[in-house]
């Protein structure tokens, strides 16, 4: 048997007991909450802290590589000059009167070179770059023992930096390339950096200001030092090994930036100003939405209205804006052109209600509307889809917004198909009384377009024919369809002289020096020059006298000069009035000074011009107006034109915009 069932009663302590612990929990959750809260507060700004310590140090590592790139591409670069002055001097195209020339040129923008001298056989100087020429025993120890291994390697070489005997002077670290002729060692060059330079010239000021930078050898003796910020405080450092041909350095970067402080009681009260402002802006944002949905209803209710009143015009309506883009067209305007708004919305010339024949008519008129000149009315034709032509007329009005401004063109059109079949049904009844006069002059007007007709119809015809009848007789003579190809020879040559200038200048190879002429040069990068020239609406004039002295110099190069030359004034027009937008190139002789004749080049652009701050810059390698930018293109082409014993200047153009000038020695005068 079952016990029976005893009923449980609730005692005094059970019911003391259940509000004591739901009172325990109501408060401990909140407890746990602002215990949450304030680890959190504590824990944030330690973690912050953290992370900008490892943003900084990852931040100096990144440019520590940049800088590491920087001076690698520069040494680099005077590298290629060395071995390019080496093979002249081999090839006897560089005389010992002219190096001193050439290569105080190459120093005006290389500063980090101390001298250069051309030593010979025997290590006596046949020249230098300054009025002091040095020989191999007036070169430090290390030097000379560099030297010695770069001949027989037959490579160049770096010496471990090092102060010369004799006169106090920097320390030097110099760069020995060995020369050779069939075999036989000719002498060297000995291009003679000074270390201090090296960090002066080729690290960017900007880095220079957070960082102090410092050269050493592996060793970690300090050869040279850069402190334009101050001392590095040894909280971010990165040590970046610099290997160079028979010689390896060390570059050492050392932040002058503390680590991050830590201030809790900052953070702490922006918290809670921030909490204040959250309920403040959620109040305000509960208030602006009520008016903003009361606003919402009053404006949809008057865009109903608007687009109800649109909706029932014949009359079509469409809005563009400043670049003459389509913003609005009502349903008049799609159903006249047969095309719905979806695809005209948001459309650029060309449009696809333009009709094929009148097209130069509508560039015409949006280049009008571009430069702020649109006509107010006026009558032209439009296709539909269906490719069926109508004639419009429209009328077009400035669009100003509530400031004042106005932000594009509202133009209604009208289909006048009607009036025009009125006016032509009109015409033809007023042509029937001069039917008589008319069909009396048909007859001379028939006969003379039939023999204006008839000599191209028989030169086709016979064409033809002739190339028929060889074809089945089998002696088909190709010179027979040259006539009828012409055309399709010439676009053909066209588009592959296009795809040869292309892959002629992107294609890698070493320099080569021979005689050019500048019309060749200009003529096979004009191609490209009117690819760019066409996305911008610029046009391109020459003028180019013939004949012109021929120049020794670098097809390649030259023309990458010319294009980048070209290429920043196209760029420098883009805000240009339309009409404004035209690019000149002139090459004339320059006889400014007896017995050495150059030929010069212009290009002259009508654009923004060049402001007194970038212009002290504007050659300065790194240093650019442009956002994505390098800074290297006017540099290289300033080194460039200078490696052809040429100069590159600049001149404001009169008329507005900036005139780029660069002169190259005439053959005869190259070579006197």
């Amino acid at each position: 048997m079952k016990p029976p069932a005893i009923n449980a009663q609730p005692t005094a302590a059970s019911l003391l007991l259940a509000p004591s612990r739901k009172t325990t929990m109501r408060w401990l959750i909140p407890f746990l909450l602002v215990l949450l809260f304030l680890l959190t507060l504590i824990w944030l700004p330690r973690q912050a802290q953290q992370m900008e310590a490892s943003e900084r140090l990852e931040q100096l590592i990144a440019d520590s590589l940049w800088v590491e790139q920087a001076i690698r591409f520069q040494l680099s670069r005077d590298d290629e000059s060395m071995r390019i002055i080496g093979r002249e001097i081999v090839n006897n195209h560089l005389h010992q009167d002219q190096f001193r020339a050439r290569i105080n040129a190459l120093l005006r923008n290389n500063r980090e070179f101390y001298r250069v001298t051309w030593l010979n056989v025997e290590g006596k100087p046949v020249a230098s770059s300054d009025d002091f020429p040095i020989s191999r025993s007036d070169l430090s120890e290390p030097s000379r023992m560099t030297e010695q291994r770069a001949r027989q390697m037959r490579r160049p070489l770096y010496s471990p930096p090092a102060v010369p005997p004799g006169i106090a002077e920097p320390t030097l670290m110099d760069y020995h390339v060995p020369m050779f002729r069939d075999n036989h060692y000719v002498g060297s060059l000995v291009a003679s950096y000074a270390v201090v330079r090296i960090l002066n010239e080729m690290v960017p000021w900007w880095f220079a200001q957070d960082n102090e930078i410092s050269l050493t050898d592996t060793d970690d003796s300090v050869i040279a030092r850069r402190t334009s910020g101050g001392p590095g405080l040894n909280v971010y450092t990165h040590r970046r090994e610099l290997e160079l041909p028979g010689l390896t350095l060390v570059l050492h970067t050392n932040s002058t930036k503390s680590a991050p402080k830590l201030l809790p009681n900052l953070l702490v009260g922006s918290v809670i100003v921030l909490s204040l402002g959250l309920l403040w802006s959620l109040w305000a944002l509960w208030r602006d939405i009520n008016r903003r949905t009361q606003a919402e209803g009053a404006l949809w209710k008057e865009a109903a209205f608007r687009a109800a009143m649109e909706n029932s015009l014949i009359t079509g309506m469409r809005a563009r804006d400043l670049q003459g883009r389509i913003t609005y067209v009502n349903p008049a305007f799609c159903k006249m052109v047969g095309i719905a708004a979806e695809q005209l919305v948001g459309k650029i010339p060309p449009m696809p209600y333009w009709a094929p024949e009148a097209i130069d008519e509508y560039q015409e008129r949006f280049s009008n509307v571009l430069a702020g000149r649109i006509t107010p009315q006026f009558e032209t034709i439009f296709q539909r889809s269906n490719g069926e032509r109508f004639p419009v007329l429209i009328f077009e009005a400035p669009l100003v917004d509530q400031n004042g401004k106005q932000t594009g063109w509202m133009g209604s059109i009208l289909d006048i198909s009607e009036r025009k079949r009125a006016e032509d049904l009109n015409r033809t009844q007023e042509e029937k009384l001069q039917a008589s006069a008319r069909l009396a002059s048909m007859g001379e007007i028939a006969s003379t377009l039939a023999h204006e007709l008839n000599q191209p119809l028989g030169a086709i015809s016979s064409y033809a024919t002739g190339a028929l009848n060889m074809v089945k007789q089998g002696s088909l003579e190709p010179a027979a369809l040259t006539p009828a190809l012409e055309k399709i020879h010439a676009q053909a040559q066209r588009a592959g002289h296009v795809i040869r200038s292309v892959h002629q200048f992107v294609r890698k190879r070493e320099p080569a020096r021979s005689p050019l002429q500048i019309k060749q040069l200009i003529d096979n990068v004009t191609p490209l020059i009117e690819l760019q020239a066409q996305q911008f609406f610029v046009v391109l004039q020459t003028q180019v006298p013939v004949p012109l002295p021929d120049v020794l110099g670098d097809a390649v190069l030259l023309e990458q000069v010319i294009l980048n030359l070209t290429r920043n004034g196209i760029q420098a027009m883009t805000a240009s009035a339309p009409e404004r937008r035209i690019l000149r190139i002139v090459a004339e002789v320059d006889r400014s000074q007896p017995g050495n004749e150059a030929v010069l080049v212009s290009v002259i652009d009508q654009g923004h011009g060049i402001a007194e701050d970038v212009a002290a810059r504007l050659f300065s390698p790194f240093f650019s107006t442009k956002a994505e930018g390098m800074g290297m293109g006017l540099n290289i082409c300033r080194t460039t034109i200078e490696f052809h014993g040429g100069t590159l200047t600049y001149t404001d153009n009169p008329a507005g915009g900036t005139i780029f000038r660069f002169s190259l020695p005439a053959l005869g005068a190259a070579t006197a």
